[in-house]
């Protein structure tokens, strides 16, 4: 299966002050991008993503309770001087990172990826269709 989703990406950027979005596999592969995003930044970024939601899930007990009652991870930002870093689960085994200025509508933002992560969600399960073939 080899989708190209970036153009999906893209939805993620028409919030005001988002810049850039790439689709990570959780073992740090790069699965889409946006298109102002270059190849080889966006493979530096996912490996790194995919660490950063892995060391997130294991500071959970930080914030909770005992681990008997593990709190679920839902995101990770990180802020920067100049901007922020959202990253959020698009489903199993995939992870969305989109970068935004510190100027972001945090909450629209949020809003728009979850978006985005429902119609991921409906792209990565479902098989491309096939054309029929019509010589007999």
């Amino acid at each position: 299966m080899n989708y190209d989703l970036s153009w999906m990406l893209d939805s993620a950027l028409e919030v005001p002050e988002a810049r850039h979005a790439i689709l990570v596999s959780a073992d740090g592969l790069l699965m889409a991008r946006s298109k102002d995003v270059g190849k080889d930044h966006a493979d530096t970024v996912a490996a790194a993503m995919s660490g950063m939601q892995s060391l997130s899930r294991t500071v959970a007990d930080f914030c909770g309770e005992p681990p008997s009652d593990r709190p679920t991870w839902r995101q990770t930002l990180v802020e920067f001087e100049h901007g922020w870093v959202f990253l959020i689960s698009a489903g199993e085994g995939a992870y969305l990172a989109v970068s935004a200025s510190p100027e972001v509508d945090m909450a629209d933002i949020t809003f728009r990826m979850q978006q985005l992560v429902g119609q991921l969600g409906k792209a990565l399960t479902s098989p491309p269709r096939e054309i029929a073939d019509t010589k007999a």
